[in-house]
């Protein structure tokens, strides 16, 4: 046995394991398993062409071989990344954590209150910070963050707007430029005519519906945010105002002038640059907006005992029930990320956040007075860290470059300097010389002058902030670090358990994969430093985006997108803009079987599609009578079909070529949602069912961590007549963006530094270890199927009698017991478990998927925890029935003196007897999720209401 092979410690099931699951299911080999599972007409013939895998500690050396080929100049470029300090104690016990990097999303609040309350953390720092009513949890990235707040304004205009058809809506040229291109790629299919420029000196009208501020502006001047609003209030104008959070805490919030949005990003509260990613966004607004808001929402209920309980609020708006009403797409936001920024803020406070902004402060005006005694020009009469300096670019690049910094250069006459947390007074120094050298002066002396004022009077931060007892409690290292632990001891994650999600592939994110990520030639690079600086990223961008193209079959790949949503809105807006190109821009029907990825729809609404709702048949694969009908009534106006493959109903749709030929027939594209890829690599792929792009989720298949609900990535491939019209990756900020040119994040290539974990997975498994991780996920969900059918009807199985790499499993018969499969769901965290998907893609179901990293004695308990809880179902004992609508059962229940259920302690919480895993206590009882939305809380109470609760 080779015990140093990555794939021993990957997959979960041994030889001897495999054998006898085999067996189980009444087969003598994998190879006959796969026969019987994916269609013939599309298996490959072909191997991988991948490189051999290589080993654990080969790969550690190979990524330090290769960081030292990044340069990590001092960067001063700003536009919206700073370096930054990652407090250790966050670092070491969060971002290093797997109890907090292998959680997934808090739909199950009842075993993700630490999560959620970090997250509510989140959205009390940012609405304190903004001066705005309400914050959700989190976005993408800030160019993300923009385009969602034009959309949202553009939903919710008045009704006179909506008669005349008030379209505009205007950036500033201040604006980030990244931002910009975003937002222009949104707007492009749904309406909107954007149009930027000098907010000084445009005159506005009713055709415009809104407007985008920087503040301060990407050049570092702050804006009068006073006047500008007062101007546009009086044409009925919405406001946006894009902001540096960390600014926030010496210069007064955006919310104070009345803006209706705030934006921006969270990167500055202590998270690494990582060539541009993944970082959290933040979104922050009125009341009245709340349910019109973008993203996931924190918010207080109650659960069963009255106690508060944390979950995610207004769910009503997701996408798995909105669908193609959808004007958002729930999956995109930055968990971890967002967590990591929370605990900077509790970490610093509102002193430690104010004083860190003031010395940058101090240091930047130290900086325009020793320039200006070399006889510089600084352009800027306000601002916060960034000097604006009328220098010849071209003398100051290469002085700068040879003393290893990097500027921002404007044009040839204007270089711009950020300052940031970690500048010092040498820094500031050393920054002088190189202007210095550049005028051939000699060295200055120190000068001790009276410091102007950058910041008016009236632009000094006068409102509170920050003053609930969590961002004022956790001063020692022990005391945070006790509190971040208080949490993590709240949520389950993989170290508990299997977590059998359908469709999210909840697979082990192995510790040599992500140990990158701490090097600091890895995180500490600006995503518009120089390409010369950067040959260590450009490798592995490069030969990850080789892998997956060859993975997929197709002809290119763009890792721009930072999550799965946004592969799947970028997809479809490559297919627009294919069409734009053959002059066919009248096609905009898309078809999507309802068996399909559930943020499907929401994705080609965004796209500007309409979407025309594919039914599927008794056996779970899209009707072909409906679909040929539907096919046959758009074919001329017919833009895309979107599935799933496998779906979602856990089949391989046996007809699919016939189906794809069909939309390429009627001058179509397919778009293949690439959710359930971990059922395909080595044995078929996009291009051999017919697919012309698919994006790939690498937080799902290709092992980056799920992080709670962030980070993830979600590149695009496709086909060769697609690939100019992939997302640009242009370094250069004044980029032209051309009509049709993409571009989905703020960053060129997205989130870069994870990107790292799903290169070290292929290159750790090779091709023969990826093909082997597909069957043995197959495996271990048809054992599964095996093992559950006799109490449990799975709704689809293929022609042979098998499932994909998950099933659905059909809990609605129960309903004559008074059970639901959220009760079965709840029951399981009392046997350790966290529920599989509930209720999609079909209502009453739970759909499982093991993954190929779960061994066969989990996956076993887990199938013994559910064959228990029919049994409990089907006892028709009252008191099993009251057990499980009683679930989850917490510590508190079963230890208070008074017990006045009609079933005992050791039944509730130790329902397995001796074969119970270690013991998970859920952190409160069952979550009453309508109070919370009819109670809409979504930031830590106020001091004074702390005070009462307490």
């Amino acid at each position: 046995m080779n015990t140093d092979s990555f794939a021993l410690r990957h997959i979960g099931p041994n030889e001897d394991s495999v054998e006898k699951m085999l067996k189980a299911i009444g087969l003598n080999s994998m190879d006959q398993l796969v026969e019987q599972t994916i269609p013939a007409s599309i298996l490959t013939k072909t191997s991988l062409k991948l490189p051999a895998p290589i080993t654990e500690s080969e790969f550690e050396k190979l990524m330090n071989k290769l960081a030292k080929q990044n340069k990590t100049f001092k960067n001063y470029i700003g536009l919206g990344y700073h370096p930054t300090d990652v407090p250790a104690v966050i670092k070491r016990h969060i971002m290093e954590s797997p109890g907090w990097y292998t959680a997934y999303t808090p739909y199950q609040p009842e075993i993700s209150q630490g999560r959620l309350e970090a997250l509510l953390n989140f959205q009390t720092m940012i609405t304190d910070l903004t001066g705005m009513e309400i914050a959700n949890a989190s976005l993408l990235d800030e160019a993300t963050s923009g385009a969602e707040a034009m959309s949202m304004l553009y939903n919710t205009r008045t009704r006179e707007q909506k008669k005349i058809n008030a379209n505009r809506f205007f950036v500033d040229k201040e604006v980030l430029v990244q931002t910009v291109k975003v937002i222009k790629t949104r707007a492009r299919y749904i309406g909107i005519d954007v149009i930027v420029g000098d907010i000084k000196s445009i005159d506005f009208d009713k055709s415009y519906f809104g407007i985008l501020l920087q503040y301060p502006g990407k050049r570092g001047e702050i804006p009068d945010l006073k006047s500008i609003i007062e101007k546009a209030q009086k044409t009925q104008l919405k406001t946006v105002v894009a902001t540096d959070l960390l600014s926030l805490a010496i210069i007064e919030s955006p919310g104070h002038f009345g803006v209706d949005v705030v934006i921006g990003s969270s990167q500055r509260f202590g998270l690494p640059m990582g060539y541009g990613g993944p970082h959290a966004a933040f979104f922050a607004t009125r009341n009245r907006y709340a349910r019109n808001m973008p993203g996931r929402i924190i918010g207080v209920s109650k659960d069963n005992s009255g106690n508060a309980a944390y979950r995610m609020a207004l769910q009503t708006r997701e996408q798995h029930i909105k669908r193609d009403r959808a004007t958002s797409n729930i999956c995109t936001s930055q968990v971890l990320l967002a967590v990591m920024a929370s605990m900077y803020a509790i970490y610093h406070g509102n002193q430690g956040l104010k004083n860190k902004a003031q010395k940058i402060h101090k240091l930047a005006i130290d900086l325009v007075k020793k320039l200006d005694n070399l006889g510089y020009s600084q352009k800027n009469s306000t601002l916060f860290d960034t000097l604006q300096i009328e220098a010849n670019s071209e003398i100051i690049r290469p002085i700068a470059q040879e003393a290893k910094m990097n500027f921002w250069y404007v044009d040839s006459t204007t270089v711009c300097i950020s300052l940031n947390e970690l500048t010092s007074i040498t820094e500031i120094e050393s920054i002088t010389e190189v202007f210095r050298l550049a005028k051939n002066e000699y060295k200055l002396k120190a000068i001790e002058q009276q410091l102007i004022g950058y910041i008016p009077e009236d632009f000094k931060r006068k409102t509170p902030f920050l003053e609930h007892p969590v961002f004022n409690t956790y001063r020692s290292e022990t005391t945070l670090m006790r509190y971040i632990k208080t949490l993590e001891n709240k949520d389950l994650s993989l170290t508990n358990s299997m977590i059998p999600l359908g469709s999210c592939t909840m697979k082990l994110n192995a510790a040599s994969q992500l140990l990158p990520l701490g090097n600091p030639k890895w995180a500490n690079i600006h995503p518009l430093a120089p390409e010369d600086q950067v040959n260590g990223y450009q490798f592995i961008l490069s030969e990850l985006s080789d892998f997956l193209t060859e993975i997929t079959g197709l002809s290119a790949t763009s890792l721009q997108p930072n999550s799965g949503a946004q592969g799947e809105f970028t997809g479809l807006m490559i297919i627009r803009a294919y069409f734009h190109s053959i002059n066919q821009n009248y096609r905009n029907i898309c078809l999507i079987p309802d068996s399909a990825h559930g943020t499907n729809p929401a994705s080609a609404v965004m796209a500007g599609m309409k979407v025309i709702v594919v039914k599927t048949d008794t056996v779970g694969e899209i009707d072909w009578k409906d679909f040929k009908t539907k096919a046959d009534i758009h074919k001329e106006n017919l833009a895309a079909l979107m599935i799933t493959y496998p779906s979602t109903h856990g089949v391989f749709n046996a007809n699919i070529y016939e189906v794809t030929s069909l939309i390429h027939k009627y001058g179509g594209q397919v778009y293949m949602d690439g959710a359930n890829m971990n059922a395909q690599i080595g044995y078929t792929n996009p291009k051999m069912i017919g697919a012309d792009v698919c994006h790939l989720n690498l937080h799902k298949t290709f092992a980056i961590p799920h992080g709670g609900g962030g980070p993830g990535v979600g590149p695009v491939c496709v086909a060769e007549h697609l690939v100019p019209f992939l997302p640009s990756v242009s370094l250069d900020p004044f980029f032209n963006q051309d009509k049709q040119q993409i571009n989905i994040s703020a960053a060129p290539y997205g989130s870069p530094l994870v990107c790292l974990i799903s290169y070290g997975y292929i290159k750790m498994l090779g091709s023969d270890n990826l093909k082997r991780c597909t069957a043995i996920a197959i495996l271990n969900a048809n054992y599964i199927q095996h093992r559950l059918k006799e109490y449990y009807p799975i709704v689809y199985v293929g022609k042979n009698g098998r499932v994909a790499h998950e099933l659905i499993i059909d809990c609605r018969g129960f309903r004559k017991f008074g059970i639901e499969a959220n009760d079965i769901a709840k029951r399981l965290m009392d046997y350790g478990f966290h529920s599989p998907t509930l209720s999609f893609p079909i209502v009453g179901t739970l759909m499982i998927e093991p993954t190929e990293s779960e061994d066969l004695a989990e996956i076993d308990l887990f199938c013994d925890a559910l064959i228990s809880i029919y049994r409990e179902i089907t006892s028709e004992k009252t008191s099993d029935i009251e057990v499980l609508k009683n679930a989850p059962h917490t510590l508190e229940m079963i230890t208070d003196d008074n017990w006045n259920f009609p079933y005992s302690r050791e039944k509730a919480a130790f329902p397995l007897g001796k074969k119970t895993k270690p013991k998970y206590w859920p952190s409160i009882q069952r979550v009453d999720e309508g109070y919370g939305d009819r109670n809409l809380i979504c930031s830590c109470p106020s001091v004074e209401e702390f005070q009462k609760s307490t």
